[in-house]
């Protein structure tokens, strides 16, 4: 279930439980016309500390560089992105995520830090152990055995550290595509993905790990991945909506918390990448399938991403679309993408309201990452 349905059905019991022990008894929250409401943590946030909460970033090795442990401490980052060579062997693993949370942080900020990876299977793998299937093999062999992939994966990522899973695969594996041909689809039809996609991803939440369905609105057309080449998915919208979006509508009713945006370019909705797409990200995945979960991008630093512009186009145009985390593996543009998104909530270029809302999503997140 998702939080923010949580807090709502609490809300709505309080006013229940007020109505029949009487208005008094319950103070001020219920029928006190002149008392002014509560503001969120994202609402109490300097412009630094709200622009921090949208960047997440990698880094080289198993230690942390000066200029990462300074960007930690100071609150301009929401979490960290490991891949292979931070993960040479599990001890390491541990090692280094024990030290990035160990880093005190601005006390406003919740946490943990988001500590996350590809852990998808196959040949998409981070860390050694869980899943042992890839997600072909598990669409293949049914619900029953994805969930228990899901579950052993999440108690894999815990024993690290690691709080997100950028898992799983949600495309549908076209006949052709690169997706199907490295086998990161759990199947040829929406229907198949959902039914075994959405059991992994429920145990990997059930197991205390974020899951993150990709890459909306689907990638399963594509030829070529997006970090070597600039890829167009010319689909009609009606077959965007009946194929590819399908199972993410089942990730969302399910209570899937984190949703990656595609960089390839959909001419059905706009001449640019889905992560810079407000059409996308927030008309189709936000507005039409009603995800009120945490929004992250891609990888920024790539072919499909440069053409697009520099490091603060690309920052302010994916906070204007819908995007709540900027992805970048490397701290440098991370950092330029940071000064960009202060100087534009300073000179009131993007929407302070609509960016505290983003940020809160983000902050809720955090605070619930790793607690289950």
């Amino acid at each position: 279930m998702k939080r923010t349905v949580a807090r709502r059905r609490g809300v709505a019991l309080g006013a229940l439980a007020c109505l029949a022990i009487g208005a008094f008894a319950c103070g001020a929250t219920l029928g006190d016309e002149g008392a002014s409401p509560q503001p969120s943590v994202a609402e109490t946030l300097s412009p630094q500390l709200l622009a921090g909460e949208r960047i997440v970033v990698g880094l080289r090795g198993t230690s942390i560089s000066g200029g990462l442990r300074k960007a930690i401490a100071e609150g301009r980052i929401a979490g960290v992105v490991l891949f292979a060579e931070n993960l040479p062997s599990r001890a390491a693993g541990r090692r280094l995520i024990a030290h990035l949370q160990g880093i005190k942080r601005p006390p406003k900020l919740r946490d943990p830090l988001l500590v996350m990876t590809d852990q998808e299977g196959g040949l998409v793998k981070r860390l050694s152990g869980a899943p042992t299937a890839s997600a072909r093999q598990m669409g293949a062999r049914g619900a029953a055995f994805s969930a228990n992939q899901g579950r052993r994966t999440a108690a894999n990522l815990r024993d690290v550290g690691i709080n997100v899973d950028l898992a799983p695969v949600l495309d549908v594996g076209r006949p052709g595509g690169v997706i199907a041909e490295t086998e990161r689809s759990f199947g040829a039809t929406a229907t198949r993905v959902s039914a075994t996609a959405i059991p992994f991803a429920k145990a990997l939440q059930a197991g205390g790990v974020v899951a993150t369905g990709k890459h909306f609105p689907g990638f399963g057309a594509a030829t070529e991945n997006t970090d070597f080449s600039v890829e167009r998915i010319d689909l009609s919208k009606r077959e965007l909506r009946a194929v590819d979006e399908k199972a993410y509508g089942a990730f969302i009713a399910a209570g899937g918390e984190m949703v990656m945006l595609s960089t390839a370019i959909y001419p059905a909705f706009s001449a640019d990448p889905a992560a810079f797409t407000r059409a996308i990200v927030t008309g189709e995945l936000r507005n039409r399938l009603g995800f009120e979960g945490v929004t992250i991008t891609d990888a920024l630093e790539t072919p499909a991403v440069e053409h697009f512009g520099g490091t603060a186009k690309v920052a302010v145009t994916g906070v204007r679309a819908g995007a709540d985390l900027l992805l970048f593996a490397r701290l440098g543009p991370a950092e330029r993408a940071w000064e960009a998104l202060i100087a534009q909530l300073r000179s009131r270029g993007l929407d302070r309201a609509e960016f505290e809302q983003a940020v809160q999503r983000v902050l809720d997140l955090r605070a619930g990452a790793g607690t289950k």
